[in-house]
């Protein structure tokens, strides 16, 4: 199974890259779930929680909006604010 290659970005650092099975987050139009193969797509996204699913366990981060770009497998998520305390650290690059 192929995976996704994500980025998550704060204003002022790159928080975490990696790769991920599965994205989920919330946008203004409703519940976004990104795996290999999905269609491009940009949303903006509110406030609130971004599950990253590493190696078959979700970690989860929280954002206080920003937005989400997917194209070719590759999944970029900038957020002004990031807390990523419970994302794993030995999965940043």
């Amino acid at each position: 199974m192929s995976a996704l290659q994500v980025e998550l970005v704060a204003a002022d650092r790159k928080v975490w890259e990696g790769e991920a099975s599965m994205v989920s987050a919330r946008s203004v139009d409703g519940d976004l779930g990104i795996m290999p193969g999905h269609t491009p797509v940009l949303a903006v996204l509110v406030e609130g929680a971004v599950r990253i699913h590493v190696g078959g366990t979700p970690q989860e981060v929280t954002i206080d909006g920003g937005f989400l770009s997917v194209d070719a497998d590759k999944v970029v998520i900038v957020a002004d604010r990031v807390d990523a305390g419970s994302l794993t650290a030995s999965a940043t690059r």
